[in-house]
Formats: C-alpha cells, structure tokens, sequence
C-alpha cells in the first residue's frame, strides 16, 4: 500500500489583504440584499402572483443570511 500523503490546509480568512473601500462595498451590497428581501417579503400575494413567485418561494428567499449574495457566486 501506498502511503498517504498529507496535505496542509491554510484558512484564509475571507477579508484578508482586501482595502477599506473593498470591505465598504461588500458591507453596502449586504444591507442592499437585506432591505431587498425585506422589501420582497412585504409585497402582497397579487404582487407575488404578478412576479411569477409564490409565498413559498419568498419565504426562502428572506431565510438567507444577508451574505448570501445571489449576485456574487
């Protein structure tokens, strides 16, 4: 049997090495996804219906952590 070869795994930390402007912007986006999904669970169903969504589907949505950035995968 072959011996197995370790690998070490260094933790980045995710903000590591970025400039204040870049943590300002990642902090903007966050409360603008958070207002978003406050502003979507606030609309009525006939909204919903009219943007082809369910209650469902809201509800997901509002479950996400704020750093859940849809845009930003």
């Amino acid at each position: 049997m072959k011996a197995q070869k370790g690998y070490l795994l260094i933790h980045k930390r995710p903000f590591q090495g970025l400039s204040l402007r870049s943590l300002w912007r990642h902090v903007s986006r966050w409360h603008a996804v958070a207002q978003e999904r406050r502003m979507l669970a606030s609309l009525s169903d006939s909204a919903l219906h009219d943007l082809g969504l369910s209650r469902a589907d809201v509800e997901r949505e509002v479950i996400r952590p704020f750093w859940d950035d849809p845009m930003h995968k």
